[in-house]
């Protein structure tokens, strides 16, 4: 992943707070939020989809409206 995006310091901090936390976890709890964290991901790239398409005007008409 390109590192070409400099966080803020408040990111900063949330990364490291967030790999504090995956580091108490066991490997089950870790794998588990891994596999939540992965389907919130899913999700907003969707939502984005959806709001950029609906946005720029590319939706295609469902005829449902």
């Amino acid at each position: 992943m390109s590192n070409n995006i400099n966080l803020s310091l408040e990111q900063q901090f949330s990364i490291r707070a967030f790999a504090t936390q995956v580091q108490e976890m066991n490997q089950q709890q870790a794998q588990d939020f891994l596999v939540k964290l992965y389907e919130q991901m899913m999700i907003r790239e969707a939502t984005y989809q959806h709001l950029l398409k609906h946005q720029w005007g590319l939706e295609q008409a469902t005829g449902l409206e």
